[in-house]
């Protein structure tokens, strides 16, 4: 059995929406399940009656009895929960900050705090809210499907928590995630894992199997919010890569067009400019060009070079424009693998790019056709490892 405790590479700064996501369920749980759960209900509460009717008690049982059974905290899970079968727009938002008990909160909490901080950098702050709380309503809607006429809550923030592990698994396949293994007594240690093959096996293993060998809600745990927040979060991750490749593809308004000519000229001007060996004038026209079409006309080695001289001259952002072009308009290309470490190293001396700078070296070490290009690379994610090493130590 092994369950995660950390992820390797972290973005730089401070996952704000994170922490306070946190914060705000934990804040739930202490000041109000924790109270709510050691006060016992007045049997004049209308809503004790309803949650009686509707969940309670079978058979005789005395006013003490009820009151033994009964908390606060079963009545404020009851109208604040999610049922299905009494549909309320309030309670696809309230019922992810309620949690069972201190275990349920915690390992959401955990999951949140090892996979969240990626996410939330990849989006920013506003956009990765929007996915959690939209996660969290799809997970909780998706469940609902299966069970449409249950009036048993459901609670938790795992739904919403399942939509950030889906982004998590499209956009960052190459990360590792820390560990703990144990076969007790035989075996406790900790290990490093694909982040692939761990969020994989949370879905597979511990949600779908489940959730078609046991049902949805018969075990007691929403596999089906599971299942239906990851898949929320891939369906996001997948849409957002989709968007943003169509943004960077050519533009068909009327401007645009008149600009066609223009790159015309400027194209012509690259292929003399290489053959004299002026980069500057081909690095000069190669950016001037906005249309894909044109760009596409120019041999892959030439794009390289351009890079390449971007990268010697210190302009590391520009270098960067040009690798990255390469990779988005040139999948099927075999020198994919020298764009990768070119934007891997102009992102380098851009301290907020150092987490995005780990993927492209390790998707260049995936990629190497030659032993020299895997040992750069795997010089530079080792150096990437040792700082951040050594800020952890600070």
């Amino acid at each position: 059995m092994f369950f995660p405790i950390a992820d390797s590479p972290n973005p730089p700064g401070r996952p704000l929406i994170t922490w306070l996501l946190i914060a705000a369920n934990v804040a739930v749980y202490l000041l109000i399940t924790l109270p709510a759960s050691t006060r016992q209900v007045s049997l004049n509460d209308p809503l004790l009656f309803d949650y009686l009717r509707t969940l309670g008690l079978q058979g005789q049982f005395s006013a003490r009895e009820v009151l033994q059974r009964v908390s606060a905290y079963d009545l404020l899970v009851f109208r604040y929960g999610f049922r299905p079968a009494e549909f309320s727009p309030v309670s696809l938002f309230t019922s992810l900050f309620l949690h069972g008990g201190v275990l349920h909160l915690a390992g959401n909490m955990l999951f949140l705090w090892i996979f969240g901080d990626n996410v939330e950098y990849r989006l920013g702050a506003a956009r990765y809210l929007a996915l959690y709380l939209g996660g969290g309503v799809v997970a909780t809607l998706f469940f609902a499907l299966f069970v449409p006429h249950s009036q048993v809550p459901l609670i938790g923030a795992s739904g919403a928590i399942s939509a950030v592990l889906g982004c998590y698994f499209l956009w960052f396949p190459r990360n590792r995630v820390r560990c703990f293994l144990f076969l007790f007594p035989f075996l406790m240690t900790s290990i490093y894992l694909s982040a692939r093959l761990v969020l994989g096996a949370f879905l597979l293993i511990d949600n779908l199997l489940p959730f078609l060998l046991v049902g949805s809600s018969a075990s007691g745990v929403a596999h089906g919010a599971h299942i239906g927040g990851f898949l929320g979060g891939l369906g996001c991750a997948w849409g957002l890569d989709r968007y943003n490749l169509s943004r960077r593809s050519e533009p068909t308004s009327a401007a645009a067009t008149a600009e066609v000519r223009t790159n015309r000229t400027t194209l012509d001007d690259i292929g003399p400019a290489l053959l004299r060996g002026d980069l500057a004038a081909a690095a000069d026209s190669y950016l001037q060009l906005d249309s894909r079409d044109q760009r596409a006309q120019i041999a892959s080695p030439d794009i390289l070079a351009v890079g390449n001289y971007l990268y010697g001259k210190g302009r590391f952002q520009e270098a960067l424009q040009v690798y990255r072009r390469f990779i988005a308009e040139r999948q099927n290309d075999t020198n994919l693998d020298q764009a990768y470490l070119g934007a891997g190293k102009s992102m380098l001396p851009q301290p907020r790019y150092l987490t995005s700078a780990y993927h492209y070296f390790l998707s260049a070490l995936d990629l190497a056709r030659s032993e020299q290009l895997a040992a750069e690379a795997t010089h530079y994610l080792r150096q990437l490892e040792r700082q951040r090493g050594q800020t952890n130590q600070g």
